[in-house]
Protein backbone atom coordinates (compact mmCIF):
# COMPACT_ATOMS: atom_id res chain seq x y z
CA UNK A 1 0.00 0.00 0.00
CA UNK A 2 1.65 3.07 -0.69
CA UNK A 3 0.76 6.71 0.32
CA UNK A 4 -0.49 9.66 -2.25
CA UNK A 5 1.45 10.98 -3.81
CA UNK A 6 2.77 14.50 -2.62
CA UNK A 7 3.90 16.15 -6.28
CA UNK A 8 0.89 17.98 -7.61
CA UNK A 9 1.02 22.09 -7.41
CA UNK A 10 -1.25 23.40 -5.15
CA UNK A 11 -3.63 25.28 -8.05
CA UNK A 12 -3.39 22.16 -10.14
CA UNK A 13 -4.38 20.20 -7.11
CA UNK A 14 -7.27 22.69 -6.85
CA UNK A 15 -8.16 22.48 -10.24
CA UNK A 16 -8.82 19.01 -9.95
CA UNK A 17 -10.70 19.14 -7.05
CA UNK A 18 -13.41 21.35 -8.12
CA UNK A 19 -13.75 19.54 -11.21
CA UNK A 20 -14.71 16.83 -9.18
CA UNK A 21 -16.78 19.05 -7.13
CA UNK A 22 -19.39 18.94 -10.59
CA UNK A 23 -20.14 15.19 -9.34
CA UNK A 24 -21.67 16.53 -6.45
CA UNK A 25 -23.13 19.38 -8.14
CA UNK A 26 -24.83 17.76 -11.06
CA UNK A 27 -25.97 14.54 -8.89
CA UNK A 28 -27.30 16.70 -5.18
CA UNK A 29 -27.31 20.47 -6.22
CA UNK A 30 -29.59 19.83 -9.30
CA UNK A 31 -30.16 15.62 -9.71
CA UNK A 32 -31.47 15.57 -6.10
CA UNK A 33 -32.47 19.70 -4.75
CA UNK A 34 -33.57 20.92 -8.41
CA UNK A 35 -36.92 18.49 -7.27
CA UNK A 36 -37.99 20.67 -4.51
CA UNK A 37 -38.75 23.76 -7.00
CA UNK A 38 -40.53 21.83 -9.51
CA UNK A 39 -42.82 20.10 -6.42
CA UNK A 40 -45.37 22.30 -5.79
CA UNK A 41 -46.48 22.57 -9.57
CA UNK A 42 -45.89 18.82 -10.07
CA UNK A 43 -47.93 18.40 -7.14
CA UNK A 44 -50.78 20.58 -7.79
CA UNK A 45 -50.81 19.33 -12.00
CA UNK A 46 -50.12 15.48 -11.04
CA UNK A 47 -52.92 15.62 -7.95
CA UNK A 48 -49.97 14.22 -5.91
CA UNK A 49 -50.82 14.41 -1.54
CA UNK A 50 -47.47 15.13 0.47
CA UNK A 51 -46.85 11.77 1.07
CA UNK A 52 -46.46 10.82 -2.81
CA UNK A 53 -44.30 13.80 -3.23
CA UNK A 54 -42.85 12.96 -0.22
CA UNK A 55 -42.11 9.27 -1.95
CA UNK A 56 -40.46 10.70 -4.81
CA UNK A 57 -37.60 11.86 -2.95
CA UNK A 58 -37.96 8.58 -0.70
CA UNK A 59 -36.94 6.40 -3.96
CA UNK A 60 -34.31 8.80 -4.81
CA UNK A 61 -32.78 8.33 -1.41
CA UNK A 62 -33.29 4.16 -2.07
CA UNK A 63 -31.57 4.61 -5.01
CA UNK A 64 -28.62 6.75 -3.44
CA UNK A 65 -28.24 3.75 -0.65
CA UNK A 66 -28.34 1.88 -3.34
CA UNK A 67 -26.11 3.07 -4.88
CA UNK A 68 -23.74 3.69 -2.00
CA UNK A 69 -23.86 -0.34 -1.06
CA UNK A 70 -21.91 -0.99 -5.02
CA UNK A 71 -19.66 1.84 -4.76
CA UNK A 72 -16.98 0.23 -3.33
CA UNK A 73 -17.51 -2.84 -5.50
CA UNK A 74 -17.72 -0.92 -8.31
CA UNK A 75 -15.01 1.08 -7.69
CA UNK A 76 -12.62 -1.70 -7.30
CA UNK A 77 -13.57 -3.36 -10.88
CA UNK A 78 -13.39 -0.04 -12.71
CA UNK A 79 -11.28 2.53 -10.81
CA UNK A 80 -12.32 5.79 -8.68
CA UNK A 81 -12.22 8.41 -12.32
CA UNK A 82 -14.67 5.60 -14.50
CA UNK A 83 -17.06 5.21 -11.89
CA UNK A 84 -16.75 9.05 -11.27
CA UNK A 85 -17.79 10.08 -15.06
CA UNK A 86 -20.36 6.71 -15.60
CA UNK A 87 -22.16 7.63 -12.11
CA UNK A 88 -22.17 11.86 -13.35
CA UNK A 89 -23.52 10.41 -16.36
CA UNK A 90 -26.19 8.06 -14.90
CA UNK A 91 -27.71 11.41 -13.01
CA UNK A 92 -27.84 13.15 -16.44
CA UNK A 93 -29.85 10.65 -18.20
CA UNK A 94 -32.19 10.74 -15.19
CA UNK A 95 -33.07 14.42 -15.79
CA UNK A 96 -33.88 13.74 -19.00
CA UNK A 97 -36.13 10.70 -18.23
CA UNK A 98 -38.05 13.14 -15.53
CA UNK A 99 -39.15 15.94 -18.25
CA UNK A 100 -39.99 12.64 -20.94
CA UNK A 101 -43.31 11.97 -18.57
CA UNK A 102 -45.70 12.64 -16.07
CA UNK A 103 -46.31 8.94 -15.31
CA UNK A 104 -45.30 8.18 -11.51
CA UNK A 105 -43.65 4.89 -12.05
CA UNK A 106 -41.70 6.08 -15.06
CA UNK A 107 -40.93 9.57 -12.83
CA UNK A 108 -40.13 6.96 -9.88
CA UNK A 109 -37.81 5.05 -12.02
CA UNK A 110 -36.32 8.28 -12.78
CA UNK A 111 -35.83 9.81 -9.21
CA UNK A 112 -34.46 6.13 -8.79
CA UNK A 113 -32.09 6.13 -11.37
CA UNK A 114 -30.62 9.79 -9.83
CA UNK A 115 -30.03 8.86 -6.77
CA UNK A 116 -27.48 5.52 -8.02
CA UNK A 117 -25.63 7.75 -10.19
CA UNK A 118 -25.26 10.35 -7.26
CA UNK A 119 -23.95 7.92 -4.73
CA UNK A 120 -21.73 6.11 -6.74
CA UNK A 121 -20.26 9.07 -8.34
CA UNK A 122 -20.09 10.76 -4.70
CA UNK A 123 -18.40 8.15 -3.07
CA UNK A 124 -16.15 8.07 -5.91
CA UNK A 125 -15.28 11.54 -6.29
CA UNK A 126 -15.38 11.76 -2.37
CA UNK A 127 -12.68 9.31 -2.59
CA UNK A 128 -10.47 10.99 -5.10
CA UNK A 129 -10.97 13.92 -3.74
CA UNK A 130 -9.42 13.04 -0.43
CA UNK A 131 -6.40 11.22 -2.40
CA UNK A 132 -6.09 14.80 -4.22
CA UNK A 133 -6.01 17.05 -1.23
CA UNK A 134 -3.88 14.65 0.17
CA UNK A 135 -0.94 15.74 -2.25
CA UNK A 136 -0.98 19.09 -0.30
CA UNK A 137 -1.46 17.91 3.35
CA UNK A 138 -0.83 21.64 4.92
CA UNK A 139 -4.34 22.42 2.79
CA UNK A 140 -6.27 19.56 2.66
CA UNK A 141 -9.01 20.88 4.64
CA UNK A 142 -9.44 24.04 2.43
CA UNK A 143 -9.52 21.37 -0.98
CA UNK A 144 -11.72 19.51 0.53
CA UNK A 145 -14.40 22.39 1.16
CA UNK A 146 -13.98 23.30 -2.30
CA UNK A 147 -15.20 19.88 -3.02
CA UNK A 148 -17.96 19.84 -0.64
CA UNK A 149 -18.95 23.74 -1.76
CA UNK A 150 -19.72 22.29 -5.36
CA UNK A 151 -23.21 21.84 -5.31
CA UNK A 152 -23.98 25.20 -4.55
CA UNK A 153 -23.62 26.11 -8.61
CA UNK A 154 -26.00 23.70 -8.83
CA UNK A 155 -28.44 25.05 -6.24
CA UNK A 156 -28.04 28.64 -6.90
CA UNK A 157 -28.30 27.87 -10.93
CA UNK A 158 -31.38 25.90 -10.58
CA UNK A 159 -32.71 28.43 -8.24
CA UNK A 160 -32.37 31.31 -10.83
CA UNK A 161 -33.60 29.30 -13.70
CA UNK A 162 -36.85 26.83 -12.19
CA UNK A 163 -39.05 29.82 -10.71
CA UNK A 164 -38.92 31.83 -13.45
CA UNK A 165 -39.04 29.06 -15.97
CA UNK A 166 -42.24 28.33 -14.41
CA UNK A 167 -43.79 32.05 -14.04
CA UNK A 168 -42.75 32.56 -17.95
CA UNK A 169 -44.46 28.97 -18.92
CA UNK A 170 -47.65 29.12 -16.12
CA UNK A 171 -48.96 25.89 -14.27
CA UNK A 172 -48.08 22.55 -15.16
CA UNK A 173 -44.88 23.10 -16.69
CA UNK A 174 -42.95 21.35 -14.85
CA UNK A 175 -41.37 19.32 -17.39
CA UNK A 176 -40.15 22.40 -19.13
CA UNK A 177 -38.11 22.98 -16.18
CA UNK A 178 -36.78 18.93 -16.17
CA UNK A 179 -35.47 20.01 -19.88
CA UNK A 180 -33.42 23.10 -18.67
CA UNK A 181 -32.09 21.39 -15.54
CA UNK A 182 -31.53 18.54 -18.10
CA UNK A 183 -29.12 21.24 -20.57
CA UNK A 184 -27.61 22.42 -17.76
CA UNK A 185 -26.06 19.24 -16.59
CA UNK A 186 -25.04 18.18 -19.97
CA UNK A 187 -23.09 21.62 -20.08
CA UNK A 188 -21.40 21.06 -16.25
CA UNK A 189 -20.22 17.23 -16.91
CA UNK A 190 -18.44 17.85 -20.08
CA UNK A 191 -15.43 18.95 -17.84
CA UNK A 192 -15.46 16.41 -16.13
CA UNK A 193 -15.44 13.73 -18.95
CA UNK A 194 -12.23 15.62 -20.38
CA UNK A 195 -10.27 16.09 -17.63
CA UNK A 196 -7.36 13.18 -17.09
CA UNK A 197 -7.35 12.85 -13.41
CA UNK A 198 -4.26 10.89 -13.70
CA UNK A 199 -2.71 7.32 -12.10
CA UNK A 200 -1.52 9.35 -9.44
CA UNK A 201 -5.04 10.35 -7.79
CA UNK A 202 -6.24 6.29 -7.99
CA UNK A 203 -5.71 4.99 -4.37
CA UNK A 204 -2.50 1.69 -5.15
CA UNK A 205 -4.52 -0.76 -3.81
CA UNK A 206 -8.57 -0.56 -4.49
CA UNK A 207 -9.06 -3.41 -2.95
CA UNK A 208 -12.18 -2.51 -0.36
CA UNK A 209 -10.95 -2.69 3.16
CA UNK A 210 -13.29 -4.22 6.11
CA UNK A 211 -14.92 -1.43 8.01
CA UNK A 212 -15.31 -1.69 11.90
CA UNK A 213 -18.91 0.00 12.99
CA UNK A 214 -18.74 -0.53 16.28
CA UNK A 215 -15.59 2.33 16.85
CA UNK A 216 -17.60 5.19 14.73
CA UNK A 217 -21.05 3.58 15.77
CA UNK A 218 -22.13 6.78 17.66
CA UNK A 219 -21.15 8.70 14.39
CA UNK A 220 -22.53 6.97 12.23
CA UNK A 221 -26.09 7.81 14.13
CA UNK A 222 -25.84 11.07 14.18
CA UNK A 223 -24.83 10.95 10.79
CA UNK A 224 -28.21 8.62 9.61
CA UNK A 225 -30.19 11.96 12.05
CA UNK A 226 -28.54 14.33 9.51
CA UNK A 227 -29.75 11.84 6.52
CA UNK A 228 -33.10 12.01 8.28
CA UNK A 229 -33.30 15.77 9.09
CA UNK A 230 -32.22 17.87 6.39
CA UNK A 231 -34.16 16.35 3.54
CA UNK A 232 -37.60 17.72 5.11
CA UNK A 233 -35.43 21.19 4.93
CA UNK A 234 -34.47 20.69 1.42
CA UNK A 235 -37.64 19.15 0.38
CA UNK A 236 -40.33 20.92 1.54
CA UNK A 237 -39.15 24.57 2.06
CA UNK A 238 -40.06 25.94 -0.99
CA UNK A 239 -43.48 24.92 -0.97
CA UNK A 240 -43.68 26.36 2.77
CA UNK A 241 -42.07 30.05 1.12
CA UNK A 242 -44.73 29.54 -1.77
CA UNK A 243 -47.68 28.74 0.87
CA UNK A 244 -46.70 32.04 2.72
CA UNK A 245 -47.30 33.76 -0.16
CA UNK A 246 -43.95 33.73 -2.07
CA UNK A 247 -43.71 34.28 -5.67
CA UNK A 248 -41.03 33.16 -8.08
CA UNK A 249 -38.44 35.83 -7.14
CA UNK A 250 -39.05 34.73 -3.28
CA UNK A 251 -38.53 31.31 -4.21
CA UNK A 252 -35.64 31.88 -6.60
CA UNK A 253 -33.98 34.26 -3.79
CA UNK A 254 -34.59 31.61 -0.72
CA UNK A 255 -32.80 28.71 -3.04
CA UNK A 256 -30.15 31.09 -4.57
CA UNK A 257 -28.87 32.37 -0.77
CA UNK A 258 -28.70 28.38 -0.11
CA UNK A 259 -26.38 27.85 -2.91
CA UNK A 260 -24.44 31.31 -2.52
CA UNK A 261 -23.99 30.18 0.98
CA UNK A 262 -21.92 27.10 0.16
CA UNK A 263 -19.42 28.93 -1.37
CA UNK A 264 -18.47 30.68 2.09
CA UNK A 265 -18.32 27.08 3.45
CA UNK A 266 -13.87 26.66 2.88
CA UNK A 267 -13.23 29.96 4.95
CA UNK A 268 -15.90 29.88 7.61
CA UNK A 269 -15.19 26.15 8.91
CA UNK A 270 -11.54 25.76 8.32
CA UNK A 271 -10.53 26.64 11.70
CA UNK A 272 -13.51 24.43 13.43
CA UNK A 273 -12.30 21.22 11.06
CA UNK A 274 -9.24 21.50 12.65
CA UNK A 275 -10.41 21.43 16.12
CA UNK A 276 -10.19 17.64 16.56
CA UNK A 277 -9.77 14.36 14.84
CA UNK A 278 -13.45 12.71 16.33
CA UNK A 279 -16.99 14.09 16.04
CA UNK A 280 -16.59 17.49 17.98
CA UNK A 281 -16.11 19.54 14.52
CA UNK A 282 -19.10 17.77 12.80
CA UNK A 283 -21.04 18.48 16.25
CA UNK A 284 -20.69 21.93 15.90
CA UNK A 285 -21.32 22.31 12.60
CA UNK A 286 -24.56 20.11 12.48
CA UNK A 287 -26.13 22.04 15.61
CA UNK A 288 -25.74 25.21 13.15
CA UNK A 289 -27.43 23.18 10.88
CA UNK A 290 -30.20 22.79 13.30
CA UNK A 291 -30.63 25.95 14.15
CA UNK A 292 -30.92 27.08 10.49
CA UNK A 293 -33.37 24.71 10.07
CA UNK A 294 -35.57 25.65 12.88
CA UNK A 295 -35.36 29.61 11.98
CA UNK A 296 -38.69 29.42 9.61
CA UNK A 297 -40.86 27.51 12.30
CA UNK A 298 -40.55 31.59 14.31
CA UNK A 299 -42.18 33.27 11.60
CA UNK A 300 -42.50 34.17 7.85
CA UNK A 301 -41.09 37.14 7.18
CA UNK A 302 -38.41 38.21 3.89
CA UNK A 303 -35.62 38.75 6.67
CA UNK A 304 -36.14 35.41 8.92
CA UNK A 305 -36.21 33.92 5.83
CA UNK A 306 -33.08 34.78 4.36
CA UNK A 307 -31.05 34.11 7.21
CA UNK A 308 -32.60 30.44 7.78
CA UNK A 309 -31.62 29.94 4.17
CA UNK A 310 -28.09 31.24 4.86
CA UNK A 311 -27.37 29.57 8.00
CA UNK A 312 -28.58 26.11 6.64
CA UNK A 313 -26.56 26.76 3.35
CA UNK A 314 -23.24 27.42 4.66
CA UNK A 315 -23.76 24.36 7.41
CA UNK A 316 -24.66 21.91 5.13
CA UNK A 317 -22.26 21.00 3.34
CA UNK A 318 -19.86 21.53 5.60
CA UNK A 319 -21.64 19.15 7.85
CA UNK A 320 -20.83 16.38 4.71
CA UNK A 321 -17.42 18.08 3.90
CA UNK A 322 -16.34 17.14 7.72
CA UNK A 323 -16.82 13.28 7.76
CA UNK A 324 -14.91 12.94 4.71
CA UNK A 325 -12.31 14.66 7.43
CA UNK A 326 -13.23 12.55 9.88
CA UNK A 327 -12.44 9.26 7.38
CA UNK A 328 -9.04 11.05 5.81
CA UNK A 329 -7.78 11.34 9.76
CA UNK A 330 -9.67 7.82 11.36
CA UNK A 331 -8.74 5.55 8.25
CA UNK A 332 -5.64 4.35 6.08
CA UNK A 333 -5.68 5.34 2.34
CA UNK A 334 -7.22 1.56 1.09
CA UNK A 335 -9.91 2.38 3.41
CA UNK A 336 -10.99 5.55 2.63
CA UNK A 337 -13.48 4.19 -0.56
CA UNK A 338 -15.40 1.80 2.04
CA UNK A 339 -15.26 4.10 4.64
CA UNK A 340 -16.80 6.80 2.75
CA UNK A 341 -19.49 4.35 1.51
CA UNK A 342 -20.35 3.27 5.04
CA UNK A 343 -21.17 7.18 5.87
CA UNK A 344 -23.13 7.36 2.79
CA UNK A 345 -25.08 4.27 3.68
CA UNK A 346 -25.96 5.79 6.91
CA UNK A 347 -26.82 9.29 5.43
CA UNK A 348 -28.73 7.03 2.96
CA UNK A 349 -30.83 5.15 4.93
CA UNK A 350 -31.65 8.33 7.17
CA UNK A 351 -33.13 10.23 3.86
CA UNK A 352 -35.05 7.49 2.54
CA UNK A 353 -36.97 7.06 5.57
CA UNK A 354 -37.44 11.01 5.94
CA UNK A 355 -39.25 12.88 2.81
CA UNK A 356 -42.10 9.73 3.22
CA UNK A 357 -41.99 10.42 7.19
CA UNK A 358 -41.97 14.13 6.57
CA UNK A 359 -45.08 13.88 3.87
CA UNK A 360 -47.41 11.60 6.06
CA UNK A 361 -46.68 14.30 9.16
CA UNK A 362 -47.75 16.90 6.98
CA UNK A 363 -50.62 15.14 5.52
CA UNK A 364 -51.41 14.38 9.03
CA UNK A 365 -51.62 17.36 10.62
CA UNK A 366 -52.37 19.44 7.11
CA UNK A 367 -49.27 21.70 7.79
CA UNK A 368 -45.77 22.09 6.62
CA UNK A 369 -44.61 23.18 9.82
CA UNK A 370 -44.72 20.08 11.75
CA UNK A 371 -42.63 18.38 9.55
CA UNK A 372 -40.47 21.04 9.52
CA UNK A 373 -39.61 21.18 13.42
CA UNK A 374 -39.49 16.92 13.01
CA UNK A 375 -36.41 17.93 10.63
CA UNK A 376 -34.72 20.10 12.88
CA UNK A 377 -34.70 18.22 15.69
CA UNK A 378 -33.17 15.16 14.33
CA UNK A 379 -30.83 17.68 13.27
CA UNK A 380 -29.96 18.64 16.89
CA UNK A 381 -30.12 15.21 17.93
CA UNK A 382 -27.56 14.24 15.21
CA UNK A 383 -25.14 17.07 16.71
CA UNK A 384 -25.59 15.93 20.14
CA UNK A 385 -24.51 12.44 19.30
CA UNK A 386 -21.66 13.67 17.03
CA UNK A 387 -20.42 15.39 20.16
CA UNK A 388 -19.47 11.91 21.50
CA UNK A 389 -17.24 10.61 18.94
CA UNK A 390 -14.27 10.41 19.68
CA UNK A 391 -11.05 9.63 17.52
CA UNK A 392 -10.22 6.62 16.04
CA UNK A 393 -7.07 4.68 15.86
CA UNK A 394 -5.78 5.34 12.29
CA UNK A 395 -4.12 2.16 11.14
CA UNK A 396 -1.77 2.83 8.48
Amino acid sequence: MHAPERSLPATHAARLIMVLSLTPTIGLGIGRFAYSLVLPDMRDSLGWSYSAAGFMNTINAAGYLAGALIASALVKRFGLSAVVRWGTVAAVASLALCALSGNFVVLSFARLLAGVGAAVGFVASGALAATIAQSKPERANFLLSLFYAGPGSGILLSGLIAPFTLQAFGPGSWWIVWWAMTLLAAIMILPLLLTRFGANAEIADPTPVRFAIRPALIYLAGYFLFGAGYIAYMTFMIAYVRDAGGGAPAQSAFWCLIGLSAFATPWIWRRVLALDRGGRSTAIILAVNAVGAALPLFGHSVVLLAISALVFGVSFFAVVGSTTAFVRFNYPHAAWPTAIAALTISFGIGQTLGPVVTGAITDAFGNLSYALNAGAAMLAMGAVLAAFQGRLVNSE
